[in-house]
């Protein structure tokens, strides 16, 4: 049987807990919301019929479920005996953060909706008492922005499997055609020269050497590509930092079949030199 990694993340609503669950997706967890408690040694089956696809999991627990903290640890302490290595996982803040949090969100308190925030914040921090004292764990997010809680969950709970790094998409165009909506970043190369206007490259894509020589060896593509390799040397790692797990990059030419084509290709490779996961697709290199 195969030995599951699993953090149970808990605490007070407000807390943080439903950001530090995508933070444990984006760090290569297998990661579940409001899973009633009962199930959980069924789960812990399920994961193990898996044949090592499921190591690492983050399982959201929350008080709003009617099969609550009862039988709880005593659930845990009997997935631990099977071999498990089991975290529990306490998220707190302050009242006075709690309360800004729900007065910028708008929401009611999840316990007691007609009452004041605060009186739902206190009657649930006496019924988490007992939790709070089992945690492995405790964590106080009143002073952490998003992101420095993602990096903290990080450094904590990454796993050698969630090595990995930023995946990169080129994604080549024609503006007659349509900018595409789904990108990140864009860049318009229509200031080079346009090999359509040469009657031996015209029907040829941009994949092909003698486009791509055409393209790539004029002086201001060099130095567009010197500029685009600085900024995205700078960049990149920036994205890493706030946790993207992908990343789209568009070139766009005119048509999408010659300048953007060469230029994206060359890109493609100078990244994965740099050790990242590129993928490139040329979306409009076939129309006319």
């Amino acid at each position: 049987m195969a030995r599951l990694n699993l953090v149970i993340i808990s605490g007070l609503s407000g807390s943080g807990k439903s950001y530090a669950l995508k933070a444990f997706e984006d760090a290569g967890y297998f990661c579940i919301d409001n899973l009633p408690p009962a199930l959980l040694p069924t789960f812990v089956d399920l994961c193990n019929q898996q044949h090592d696809e499921i190591a690492n999991v983050a399982l959201g627990i929350d008080i709003r479920e009617r099969v609550f903290f009862s039988d709880l640890v005593g659930i845990l302490e009997r997935v631990k005996t099977l071999g498990h290595l089991v975290q529990l996982v306490f998220f707190e803040a302050r009242e006075e953060v709690l309360i800004r949090r729900f007065s910028e969100s708008r929401r009611p308190h999840p316990l007691l909706p007609h009452l004041p925030v605060l009186e739902g914040i206190r009657f649930e921090k006496e019924r988490l008492t007992e939790l709070r004292r089992q945690a492995d764990r405790i964590i106080d997010t009143s002073d952490l922005t998003v992101h420095e809680l993602g990096e903290l969950l990080a450094k904590e709970f990454q796993r050698e499997s969630s090595e990995r790094r930023l995946t990169i998409s080129l994604l080549t165009f024609g503006y007659k055609f349509g900018v595409p909506y789904d990108i990140d970043l864009l860049f318009d190369v229509r200031f080079l020269k346009n090999p359509f206007f040469v009657p031996e490259l015209k029907s040829l894509p941009g994949s092909d050497p003698r486009v791509r020589d055409f393209v790539l060896t004029e002086p201001d593509a060099g130095a567009f590509i010197n500029h685009i390799e600085t900024l995205l040397r700078f960049l990149l790692p920036l994205f890493q930092r706030e946790r993207r797990s992908y990343l789209t990059i568009a070139i766009g030419c005119t048509g999408g079949r010659h300048r953007s084509v060469a230029i994206a290709s060359h890109l493609c490779e100078s990244l994965a030199t740099l050790g990242y996961e590129v993928g490139i697709k040329h979306r409009d290199i076939d129309k006319t």
